[in-house]
């Protein structure tokens, strides 16, 4: 699966264009529930706005919807949805909220201005990269744990949590591409005295 891109944070910018004033809240979240309540904040945080327009994408279930919220059709979400789509990025709500100020745009002057607050508000932010990660649990020996962890670092394999009984139950994140290897490296360096069991995928 191809990785995206994504948020670590909540961002915000502002321009004024013609007397209106343009507000740009981009919020990483992970479902439509989540959506809902951070389109009611939204609405609470700016009162007596005249547009809430908005375009968000989900990437489980590959989601995306844009709203012109009252503006000319295709005017507003649409060039806020192509902003996402073109930076390949997912999991994320961006809203540009405005406060009219008088002044027409037409509809030109509209989307260059609903497309330009949005790319402003994802200039200003550092995009994190998710992968998809293969989670492997391993049964290591005590004998073989720190040996094991070192080579984990080396390969810049994960681990995402060690839990101790009669062996080491080793929770491991290995990249997808790096599966094959990783199957016949473990075999190998072990000699197969380390046993490990596929727990399904994650995004990091």
């Amino acid at each position: 699966m191809e990785g995206f891109n994504t948020l670590s944070r909540i961002v915000t910018e502002e321009q004024v264009i013609d007397k209106s004033r343009f507000i740009g809240i981009a919020i990483p979240l992970t479902t439509l529930e989540e959506i809902e309540t951070a389109l009611i904040k939204i609405r609470e945080d700016y009162p007596n706005a005249r547009h809430y327009v908005y375009a968000y994408r989900l990437h489980n279930g590959f989601m995306e919807k844009s709203s012109d919220d009252g503006e000319p059709q295709g005017t507003g979400g649409r060039p806020i949805l192509d902003i996402l789509q073109y930076r390949n990025i997912w999991n994320v709500l961006l809203v540009v909220v405005r406060y009219f100020g008088g002044v027409l745009l037409g509809t030109g002057g509209l989307t260059r201005a609903y497309g330009g607050t949005a790319r402003q508000v994802i200039n200003s932010t550092e995009l994190k990269k998710l992968s998809v990660y293969q989670i492997y649990i391993l049964r290591v020996p005590y004998q073989w744990f720190e040996t094991l962890k070192y080579q984990f670092e080396q390969h810049d394999w994960f681990i995402q949590n060690e839990e101790f009984s009669d062996v080491i139950n080793l929770h491991v994140n290995i990249p997808e591409h790096e599966i094959e290897k990783f199957r016949e490296w473990i075999d190998d360096f072990t000699r197969k005295q380390v046993l490990y069991e596929d727990h399904g995928t994650i995004w990091r």
